[in-house]
């Protein structure tokens, strides 16, 4: 029927009820993406089931674990999407280029103790999310593969994107923090559906 703020709550609850802001609602089958970018906008929305307002959604929702693995899925797609294009553009280590000597001796070092634990893996599989980023950035036939107008844009992304990231892994507060990130990675998504 409606719904009352507790700010707003001032005698009888049902004289402080407010009627259903359609704006507001969202059906059950709404995408996540789409309950994301709707309270980019609004504090709380309401989400129906078989017709009719049925619960609420707020910001505190989306510290839950379905939303922070959909979101950690999402940077994951982002890091693949950056190994195969350096796989593809830059062959035979010429990434190398692009990665400072100490991010090289930090992942020389990863690749060491892989080693050591009997892990068959390559240089480039010991590069973090930032190193990855930071090639993508830095050369500019890879940049131009990407949305990233500019090496500065490109820097500010990987950065806000290795942030939630460490975020979500960490089990850490991303709404506060991350808000906007979450907003502009819905929005990059919902460009490509």
């Amino acid at each position: 029927m409606g719904y009352a703020e507790r700010e707003s709550l001032n005698g009888v609850c049902g004289n402080c009820r407010r009627a259903f802001d359609e704006a507001l609602v969202l059906d059950e089958s709404a995408l996540l993406l789409n309950v994301l970018l709707k309270l980019n906008d609004a504090r709380f929305g309401f989400v129906t089931v078989l017709g009719n307002v049925g619960g609420i959604i707020t910001h505190a929702d989306l510290q839950k674990p379905p939303v922070r693995m959909w979101l950690f899925g999402l940077v994951t797609m982002i890091e693949l999407r950056f190994t195969e294009l350096i796989e593809r553009q830059l062959p035979q280590d010429d990434w190398k280029l692009y990665v400072s000597a100490a991010r090289l001796e930090k992942a020389e070092a990863l690749l060491d103790e892989r080693r050591r634990r009997n892990q068959a893996l390559r240089f480039f599989d010991c590069l973090q999310f930032s190193d990855k980023g930071q090639i993508v950035a830095r050369n500019e036939e890879l940049r131009n593969l990407t949305v990233f107008a500019s090496r500065r844009t490109a820097e500010d992304a990987v950065k806000k994107i290795e942030r939630l990231r460490n975020n979500l892994a960490h089990a850490q507060d991303i709404v506060t923090s991350d808000w906007g990130t979450i907003v502009e990675l819905c929005e990059f998504v919902m460009r490509q559906l």
